[in-house]
Parts: structure tokens; C-alpha cells; sequence
């Protein structure tokens, strides 16, 4: 009892030690801005919660689902895909539901890959992306990314020095939390290197609606031939603004999908019936909501951004997600991102998430949430003008 492997293996959640001085700050009284924690605030568009509200209301809805997802949130899945992305797929084969993306690719890693396997994983990046692989007792190997670095070039070197060869390569591109993106050559250089080197490739698509001045982010499964190594995943979570009801998917390998059908058929029932059906209206619905909340987004980056120039903080407009992956100012960056972050706490009354919980090479960074309002934003940056 005094001993489990699995966990000895997680290290500690270096966002407890943030959440905790924040707590502690509320409890005494004092008005924190945060802008920590990824959880959108936006409230999901009424015509979807209106769906839910009536399939609940159907006492059939409330029993068990399948694991997969039901037939006709399968069928809207791979009619988004094809609308958007012109990618057919099979929603029988190609497509299964998931509890978000995040259990979706967790499951996934468990089921493919075993003890020893080497997984190949971006380093800054979403925390359950390197630690499914530790979960799931593999080999985890990180690939460093960043504007100074080379990916290509990073990868290719980690192959040769890596045995066994890597199994896996996990990625996320628009980025959490470097907010990097990437365009369509970008991946038909992985599906080509990827089948060189006989690696799969698991592709987070989470933030493919969050993009911004005139962006538009490519699928991995738009490059011929990518359906043969790899899938990609998706979260409503972002583009629906439906974080809380954890509905996603996995799309695209055929025997990479049915493994994770497999495993998911022992361990849960799926989503809950009135969530899925919400979820086709959706997917089916019109793209306006979208449009709305990604502005939202927009607005509150440019407040951020531009306050952050303002008071001389250095720091580039993203192009994709929710995020602002801004670099410690020179005067604090020797002290590192935990500590510096515990100092936007105590002094500036802003919370949020320091690099380094993404991974050793982020820790001259720190990542803001677009989290909250344009006036509270403001007032976070008054707060920071204050200490820097």
C-alpha cells in the first residue's frame, strides 16, 4: 500500500503549487485575476444546450450508450471532416466518440502501446500528451520545440539515437501551449518521415476553430496517406465552447481506431446519451457560433498583447488557440517560471500557468488563459505594470 509503481513514475503537479498560493490568496480576501487554467468561460451556444435539454427529457436517452458513440454522431463526425477538410472516413470504422480528447488519447496510448515502447513527444507541450505515455509504461523521449529549434532536424537526430525505434509520435498543432502552428507541408514531411521510420502518429487537433487573422490551420489527415499511420482528435471543448461536456473523437487509422473501440468497450458506456445527440446539432449546426466565440477570443488576445507591449512586456500576437505563450521579461527570467509566477500572485494579483509544468523547456516562459474579460484582462495588466 505504501508503494505504487505507476504513480511513483507522475511527478508532481507543478500547477498544484500555483492553484494553492492562488486559494490562499481568495481566502484572504484579494481579488486575483486568473488567467491560469485553460477553462473556457463562454457560455455554449443556446440552440445546443436547447437539444440537450430536450433529449434529457427522454427517459430512452437515459440508459446506457455505446462506447463508440452513437450511429448518427459517428455519421456528423465524418460530414464535419469532409466539409471542412474534404477527408472522407468510414464512421463505422475510421471514427469513434470519445470523453474529450484527453481521455480519447490517453485511452489510445494504454491500448497501443506497451512497456518499453518509445514514444516521441514535443517538449513544451499539454501535459497528458507525454504522461499517457509514462501512464501506459512507456519510454517517453521528448522532442524539443520552439522558435530556435529545428523539428525536423530534432527528430531526425532523436530517431538515430533512439533503440528500440519509436513507436509513436504524438503532436498538437495549433500548439498548447507555444500557440505554434504549423501549415500543410509541415505534415506531409511527418507522414513521409513517418513512414520512413514505421512511426505512428497520434495528431491533437483540439484548437482547429481558435485561429485568427486569417489562419487556417491544416489536418493531418489532409496529407495522402496519412490515414495509414495516424489518427487525429478532436474536443468540442474549445470550438462549441462544451468543456464540461466532455465530448470529442478520434478519427482516422482503421486498426488504430478499433483498438481504442476495444479497449474503451471495457472500460466506460460512452458519453451520456443527450450529450451526444447535442453534439450532432452541433457538428450539423451552423458554423456562426464559432465565429462569435472565436472573436471573443480575438478581442481578449489583443487587450492582453497590447497592454503587455504597452508596459514594455515583449510579446507576439498568436495566430491559433486561447493562449499566450509570452517569455519571462530578461530582468526575472533567471529566477524561472514557478517562481516568477508565484511573484504575478503575490504582487500583480494575476494567476497564471508557468512553463515549466509543460516541460523542462519551457521554463523561460509563462502561458496566460484568455480566460477572462477584456476589463478584468486590463486590470490584470495594471496589476503586472505595478511589479514590472
Amino acid at each position: 500500500m505504501k508503494e505504487f509503481n505507476r504513480m511513483s513514475r507522475l511527478p508532481p503537479y507543478v500547477f498544484s503549487i500555483v492553484n494553492k498560493i492562488k486559494m490562499n490568496a481568495r481566502h484572504k480576501g484579494e481579488d486575483i485575476v486568473d488567467l491560469g487554467m485553460g477553462n473556457p468561460d463562454i457560455p455554449t451556444p443556446k440552440h445546443i444546450v436547447d437539444k440537450l435539454i430536450e433529449a434529457a427529457q427522454k427517459g430512452h436517452n437515459h440508459r446506457y450508450s455505446a462506447s463508440m458513440g452513437i450511429t448518427k454522431l459517428r455519421h456528423a463526425i465524418c460530414n464535419w471532416y469532409k466539409r471542412r477538410f474534404d477527408v472522407d472516413l468510414d464512421p463505422d470504422e475510421e471514427a469513434i466518440v470519445t470523453i474529450g480528447a484527453k481521455e480519447g488519447l490517453s485511452h489510445l496510448v494504454l491500448a497501443v502501446i506497451s512497456p518499453g515502447d518509445v514514444v516521441f513527444a514535443p517538449n513544451p507541450t499539454y501535459p497528458i500528451h507525454p504522461y499517457s505515455v509514462i501512464i501506459a509504461g512507456g519510454d517517453l523521449r521528448s522532442i524539443p520545440i520552439g522558435p530556435d529549434r529545428d523539428f525536423f532536424e530534432d527528430l531526425s537526430n532523436a530517431t538515430k539515437q533512439t533503440w528500440p525505434s519509436p513507436k509513436m509520435l504524438i503532436l498538437s498543432y495549433p500548439h498548447n501551449p507555444t500557440t505554434e502552428v504549423v501549415d500543410i507541408t509541415f505534415f506531409e514531411k511527418i507522414v513521409a518521415f513517418c513512414k520512413e521510420h514505421d512511426i505512428m502518429v497520434v495528431h491533437d487537433f483540439a484548437y482547429a476553430d481558435l485561429v485568427f487573422d486569417g489562419y487556417k490551420p491544416p489536418s493531418f489527415l489532409q496529407v495522402p496517406g496519412a490515414k495509414d499511420i495516424g489518427v487525429e482528435l478532436f474536443s468540442l471543448s474549445k470550438s462549441y465552447s462544451m468543456p464540461g461536456w466532455r465530448v470529442g473523437f478520434c478519427v482516422g487509422n482503421p486498426v488504430i481506431v478499433s483498438a481504442l473501440r476495444r479497449i474503451k468497450s471495457y472500460l466506460d458506456y460512452g458519453v451520456f446519451q443527450p450529450i451526444q445527440i447535442a453534439a450532432i446539432i452541433a457538428l450539423n449546426g451552423p458554423y456562426d457560433c464559432v465565429e462569435k466565440i472565436v472573436n471573443i477570443y480575438r478581442e481578449r488576445r489583443d487587450v492582453l498583447v497590447d497592454g503587455l507591449n504597452r508596459i514594455g512586456w515583449k510579446t507576439e500576437k498568436p495566430k491559433a488557440t486561447m493562449f499566450v505563450w509570452a517569455k519571462i521579461p530578461e530582468q526575472y527570467i533567471k529566477m524561472g517560471s514557478l517562481k516568477f509566477s508565484e511573484i504575478l500572485i503575490r504582487e500583480a494579483k494575476v494567476a497564471v500557468s508557468p512553463g515549466i509544468g509543460f516541460g523542462d523547456y519551457g521554463d523561460n516562459y509563462i502561458r496566460f488563459a484568455l480566460v477572462e474579460n477584456p476589463h478584468r484582462i486590463k486590470q490584470a495588466i495594471r496589476g503586472i505594470r505595478h511589479i514590472l
